[in-house]
């Protein structure tokens, strides 16, 4: 679904997160679909990659599909055949957002946050305190809309640091840009299922071809990093269930599983027509 295209840098003073922001994705994935460029000072008039087009995560197309390894949210809306998708900030390493099936529990406007003794604590070693509750305001990290999921202490909810969204910077809960979370809110019913998955590598067809997306694992699994190998099992998987196999370009195969890029990859291999 979607596509990509490009954008021109703007002023000297821009980095890649304004570019991000402004066009629906997360600074993880602009900065993995533009290697070599500079976050911080990409330059004026330096052409930047938006990385808007996506595979599918595998397994049913209902409410809410989060996959943590690209920092990205699914939204299949009730009764129809379309989907919305929003990036997202995750739990950092220690705190890592939970891979688990629930629901949506509460849509709260201008929540209060009470953080936990565990968050309390760790923020009073360090000097910070915080008190027992934060009302809603420019202070509150919730943001202007929170969605309370049957999983407990697990929010989805906005922000007052966007920066972090397509990072891995939260406690466990998943971080919107604000006008995101303001549209989300808008569509989502108590009730919604809720899906977290971690699939690093996708696998999907456009018009007969096969296609893979490859995404950098998280942090804490580089050890099991996404090889070459695993790269292929997906693809022969693939392959084997689809009613029309086709032929692959293991070369681009290859170049997927070691660029990680984030972007679809057509891997199928041409046909030849013959007479």
């Amino acid at each position: 679904m979607g596509e990509t295209y490009t954008v021109k840098v703007q002023s000297y003073d821009d980095t890649l997160n304004r570019y991000a922001e402004t066009n629906g994705v997360g600074f993880r994935e602009v900065l993995a679909a533009n290697p070599g460029v500079n976050p911080w000072v990409p330059g004026q008039g330096k052409e930047v990659l938006i990385p808007t087009e996506y595979i599918l995560p595998r397994g049913e197309r209902v409410g809410i599909v989060i996959n943590l390894a690209e920092m990205r949210m699914f939204y299949y809306p009730a009764g129809g055949k379309t989907v919305v998708t929003f990036p997202i900030g995750i739990g950092r390493e220690g705190w890592q957002t939970p891979i688990v099936t629930t629901t949506v529990t509460k849509v709260v406007k201008d929540p209060v946050w009470t953080p936990p003794a565990s968050i309390r604590a760790e923020h009073a070693a360090m000097g910070d305190p915080l008190p027992s509750s934060v009302p809603p305001g420019p202070d509150n990290p919730l943001g202007p809309w929170a969605l309370r999921l049957a999983a407990p202490g697990y929010l989805i909810h906005g922000s007052n640091k966007e920066l972090g969204v397509g990072m891995r910077v939260s406690h466990g809960c998943m971080r919107m840009y604000n006008g995101d979370v303001v549209a989300l809110a808008a569509m989502v019913p108590v009730g919604t299922p809720v899906r977290i998955i971690n699939s690093p590598v996708k696998v999907g067809w456009k018009a007969g071809s096969m296609y893979v997306e490859v995404h950098e694992a998280l942090e804490e699994q580089r050890s099991i990093h996404v090889s070459e190998a695993v790269v292929a099992d997906a693809i022969h998987i693939a392959n084997r269930i689809s009613a029309t196999p086709v032929p692959i370009d293991w070369v681009q195969a290859k170049s997927a599983a070691v660029q990680r890029s984030g972007l679809p990859v057509r891997v199928s291999a041409a046909q030849v027509a013959t007479r």
